[in-house]
């Protein structure tokens, strides 16, 4: 934990975090969610779970640097410094769960119980695409496989699903999958 903590502690603290504005697919699809508590997981800097306080929702921001959670100034926004490869989340807590650019399959249990019925996940992060002008971490762990998220909620209800190119703020080239669905029990 204390690796982590401090490379992403010197990251937050040495760079010009390139993501400022709110996640284009939170803007879009966040107003499915009923208003209440929503939980942003490895929140950075803050900009998606402030966009949400702003929109009326309680927010918990989780993420492992106490640099980039101290960015975050808003009396809606709870921030919790936490380790994500221990983190539990509480069982039906949430109207809103977003995980974007983050990928612990490990937490993927955790999301879905977190959930109240009804309650909507957005989810995007990188995935697999041969090429090298991809963006691929050090740990191709961290990179979804084609279709992948899809069978890991394919008990929900999907809204939207998608896999496409996307371009980051720094001008990289990356392969997304993006979903958006919903908690609910068919039986």
């Amino acid at each position: 934990m204390e690796k982590d903590r401090e490379r992403w502690n010197i990251k937050y603290s040495e760079e010009d975090f390139p993501w400022k504005e709110p996640s284009e697919i939170v803007v879009r699809f966040y107003n499915l969610a009923k208003k209440g508590r929503a939980l942003d997981v490895a929140c950075g800097t803050g900009r998606n779970a402030i966009f949400l306080a702003e929109k009326g929702f309680k927010v918990d921001a989780v993420d492992i640097s106490d640099v980039a959670l101290k960015r975050i100034n808003h009396s809606k926004v709870n921030t919790i410094q936490a380790d994500l490869d221990f983190y539990r989340i509480d069982e039906n807590s949430y109207d809103l769960i977003i995980n974007i650019n983050f990928l612990s399959r490990r937490l993927i249990p955790y999301i879905k119980e977190g959930l109240k019925e009804g309650g909507v996940v957005i989810f995007e992060t990188f995935t697999l695409k041969e090429g090298r002008d991809y963006f691929k971490p050090e740990n191709r762990e961290y990179l979804l496989r084609p279709n992948e998220l899809l069978r890991l909620f394919s008990e929900f209800y999907i809204l939207f699903y998608q896999e496409k190119d996307k371009v980051k703020p720094d001008g990289k080239k990356a392969f997304v999958s993006s979903l958006v669905a919903v908690k609910k029990c068919f039986f």
